[in-house]
């Protein structure tokens, strides 16, 4: 038996007890007129296995009740075991969407305005593609190079928000094959760009890392986190994230090149994210690229 808020399940085994109780007989001989195991005898009981038809056929020849019948208790019993496990999970991730900076996500257009935290649910699911938000702990969907995200954190979730934006803005960017030894190669030429104007180096540094197979995506600093950029493979390409740099030059370029790190120096490849030794190793490259010392971190 399974239940929800509004719903019960309760499997064709349940009636089928009843009758075994009614006439007085056991599993055992059960099991035996209907030339079946008693461990699957046991399970159809507990409603772990589904009563086929050939099943049904069989239970009326045993117990005298028409095979139509058991169908439709199976079949009764099925649409309501997927409205209880759908409310359950809707419960679950309502209280996952209410960690989410929705009216902010809404302002950015990222998903639409709604106050009904279903409607919510529903919205973030489709944003985040997935068919129930509590599967955004499965690291084959939440591969970021920071550090391991959680869902019953607020920030950590701001942070697959903010991840997932950049991964859809990415896939309309076209770029080569992922290539770390041509960016190892094109690391000079990106240093000679922090002396230029955004408006000048900015074309330049996208043709650049899209030639390496990176896509590089600029979003504004969402407010519940610190998030200054986040790298992560996305299908056949790395997608880069930044947030917006506005008047803040050297820290701009510090997030870049710490990310930039993380591709050379093979982080992004860990499903668990990035450890804490991996974080101080792409601070330290990221340093010495630029060479600056540890105020801009």
């Amino acid at each position: 038996m399974a239940r929800s808020r509004s719903f019960i399940a309760t499997p064709p085994g349940a009636t089928i007890k009843e009758q075994l109780n009614d006439r007085g007989m056991s599993q055992k001989e059960f099991a035996a007129r209907m030339d079946m195991s008693e461990k699957h005898i046991s399970k159809l009981i507990n409603g772990d296995v589904q009563l086929t038809p050939e099943c049904a056929v069989k239970l009326e020849m045993v117990l005298g009740v028409p095979a139509k019948f058991w169908n439709n208790l199976e079949a009764l019993y099925r649409e309501k075991l997927v409205k209880v496990e759908n409310e359950n999970s809707m419960e679950i991730d309502e209280e996952i969407a209410r960690r989410f900076p929705y009216a902010e996500m809404a302002n950015l257009e990222w998903v639409s305005k709604t106050s009904n935290n279903k409607e919510r649910v529903i919205r973030l699911r489709k944003y985040f593609e997935v068919v129930e938000l509590s599967l955004l702990v499965n690291k084959q969907i939440t591969r970021i190079a920071c550090k391991r995200l959680d869902v019953s954190e607020k920030r950590d979730l701001v942070i697959m928000a903010w991840a997932q934006r950049a991964k859809v803005i990415a896939r309309d960017i076209e770029t080569e094959p992922v290539n770390t030894k041509k960016l190892s190669k094109c690391i000079d030429e990106i240093k000679g760009m922090t002396v230029m104007a955004p408006e000048d180096f900015i074309p330049g540094l996208k043709a650049i890392l899209s030639g390496c197979g990176i896509a590089l995506v600029f979003l504004p600093l969402l407010k519940d986190t610190f998030l200054q950029g986040a790298t992560f493979i996305d299908g056949n390409k790395i997608v880069l994230g930044l947030t917006a740099f506005e008047n803040d030059a050297e820290r701009f370029w510090f997030n870049l090149f710490h990310e930039l790190g993380h591709i050379i120096l093979g982080h992004i490849s860990n499903p668990d994210g990035t450890t804490e030794n991996e974080e101080v190793e792409a601070d330290k490259w990221a340093r010495n690229q630029l060479n600056l010392d540890e105020a801009v971190e």
